[in-house]
């Protein structure tokens, strides 16, 4: 059976991106680019908006506000490249033209589902608001990971994750801090149907 896992790179006022700001915010260090050299390898999960973005990226589109990919970002791409990719639209047309990827047409739901069922590996989202959002809330999520940038961008923040999100309890299962200031933390996450009555024990 395979795990899912949702993961999101996110400002410390819980943005995906900021208007103008680089990949990582610009603040990427030598442990975390070695940390995410050391990942397993996964299949990645992703609706039609990310799979325009990164895409285009791969195609060598660079981001609104830089003349250039700096090397972390053309690394990141280029693994993102070689990975194996699903991705969920009704839009789309197939082939899909980056390399590795596979579209599906089918309830996301019911397809992750499946997939968990009778795969093996690891698969994780990548960006995908309004999808990891909905597999969440259907209980599909084994981990749920964020990795947080020492910034606030409240004045150009974009993409607020947890806008719409059900209530959710987190227990921890791993916590890291990369170059002094890059904060990982990594949970089992449960939703709820209502608040609990009393804190836990």
């Amino acid at each position: 059976m395979s795990e899912l896992l949702v993961d999101f790179i996110t400002s410390l006022d819980g943005c995906a991106s900021g208007e103008g700001w680089p990949g990582f915010w610009g603040l990427e260090g030598p442990e975390y680019l070695a940390w995410l050299g050391e990942q397993p390898k996964v299949t990645y999960l992703m609706g039609a908006n990310t799979y325009r973005l990164m895409s285009g990226f791969a195609a060598g589109e660079v981001p609104s506000g830089q003349d250039e990919f700096r090397p972390e970002e053309e690394a990141s791409v280029d693994e993102l490249t070689q990975a194996a990719k699903v991705v969920f639209s009704s839009s789309l047309e197939a082939p899909l033209t980056w390399a590795n990827s596979t579209l599906v047409r089918e309830d996301a739901v019911e397809a992750v589902r499946a997939m968990k069922a009778n795969g093996s590996g690891l698969l994780s989202t990548i960006g995908s608001l309004s999808l990891s959002r909905s597999l969440l809330r259907a209980g599909l999520v084994d981990r749920f990971r964020v990795v947080m940038f020492p910034v606030i961008t409240g004045a150009t923040g974009e993409e607020r994750i947890y806008d719409g999100y059900p209530d959710v309890a987190l227990e921890m299962i791993e916590h890291r801090t990369f170059d002094g200031r890059i904060q990982l933390v990594e949970y089992k996450p449960r939703v709820l149907d209502r608040p609990p009555l009393h804190a836990p024990e």
